[in-house]
């Protein structure tokens, strides 16, 4: 079993030790915004999958908008990062930053001072927001950008990629799923604008694909990947009637700028399955899935030539040597929802850096 899943793989220039990807996951363990020694322990101690994606992180202070998120936009935070990048090459990994501004899932408490809640459009997200002051609150209605700051924000994630290189990451992951701003763009309900960036698919697609492209000449596009979840409402994202030819447009369009890879969310309905297989045919670097797999379904989708690597979440919370525990086909250890997101009563390391591998066991 796994015999695929296990075995090397090659990601462009990257040889990777196996065919797993440790999925992006917030964990909220970045004090005012800069990760730390805790967070470089937490990636080394996962330095066994074959390719790790970072958490969401933000190339711009306006879109930390989460508690304890870290940033990639100052050089405090680049010295943080390289503590982590450092950790996992030592063991032989290979590590890649994700990019995620919030846009309007935020709330101003959770922001620094001096920022301000942005998105495409003057429209709130449904839904309640932590924030250590004051618990859950209701996320406010963000400002509309403006044209000239949309082409603004292309370049703050041009230097967030050149500080990601900088820093040592072996590449960037762009977050155009769940969501967030990315994805905010590129859906007619959180989109309503009347410039080019707004409208007819091709305009909302705009805002993604200046950035694809704009990255990955600043860095080059074998280190640059982008992440999609096509039918996904997380985040109180609406469904709309063009979804298949808006990602089937993207999706040819990022093949164009020869992206290193395509990362989808799988969500489990025929709807998607049917989308991510016309993907296929028409992104042909590698194609990451994620989406509740076991290491039976990931090897299924390897085998079957549907994904060229499988990436997993929580299962790498709790199970830091979780190839290992693939290949020895041991049980694995349950998570601890309550400290997915905040600390035990410990501290930070609780929930975190704390889970034992099968050898410490």
């Amino acid at each position: 079993m796994a015999s695929k899943l296990l075995s090397s793989a090659q990601l462009g220039p990257l040889t990777l030790e196996n065919h797993l990807a440790m999925a992006p996951m917030t964990r909220a363990r970045s004090l005012a915004n800069v990760p730390g020694p805790l967070v470089a322990e937490y990636y080394a101690q996962r330095a066994t999958a074959g390719l790790i994606i970072t958490e969401g992180t933000s190339p711009s202070a306006n879109g930390l908008g989460y508690a304890r998120i870290p940033g990639l936009f100052s050089q405090e935070q680049v010295a943080g990062w390289k503590l982590t990048t450092d950790a996992v090459h030592a063991k032989g990994g290979k590590i890649f930053v994700q990019f995620m501004h919030t846009g309007r899932v935020s709330h101003p408490l959770n922001m620094p001072e001096g920022t301000e809640m942005v998105a495409p459009s003057a429209i709130a997200a449904a839904g309640d927001m932590w924030t250590d002051q004051q618990q859950m609150q209701p996320q406010p209605t963000p400002r509309a950008l403006t044209t000239e700051e949309v082409k603004g924000l292309v370049q703050d994630f041009v230097q967030a990629a050149k500080l990601a290189i900088e820093a040592g990451f072996d590449g960037v992951e762009l977050h155009a799923a769940n969501g967030y701003l990315l994805e905010q763009f590129l859906n007619p309900h959180s989109n309503q604008r009347t410039d080019e960036y707004g409208g007819s698919l091709e305009n909302r697609a705009r805002f993604v694909l200046e950035v694809a492209e704009a990255t990955a000449a600043a860095i080059g596009a074998e280190r640059t990947g982008i992440r999609l979840s096509p039918w996904s409402t997380f985040n109180d994202m609406a469904l709309y009637d063009d979804i298949d030819a808006l990602y089937e447009y993207l999706a040819t369009e990022l093949q164009k700028r020869n992206l290193i890879y395509l990362h989808l969310i799988n969500q489990e309905n025929p709807k998607c399955a049917a989308t991510i297989d016309s993907l296929r045919t028409k992104f042909t670097n590698t194609l990451i899935l994620c989406g509740g797999y076991n290491a039976e379904q990931a090897e299924a989708e390897l085998e079957k030539g549907r994904a060229d690597l499988v990436a997993f979440g929580r299962d790498y919370i709790s199970n830091p040597d979780l190839a290992e525990r693939f290949e020895q086909h041991a049980p694995l250890t349950p998570g601890d929802q309550s400290t997915f997101y905040a600390p035990g009563p410990e501290g930070f390391h609780q929930g975190y850096t704390d889970y034992p591998t099968l050898a410490q066991a």
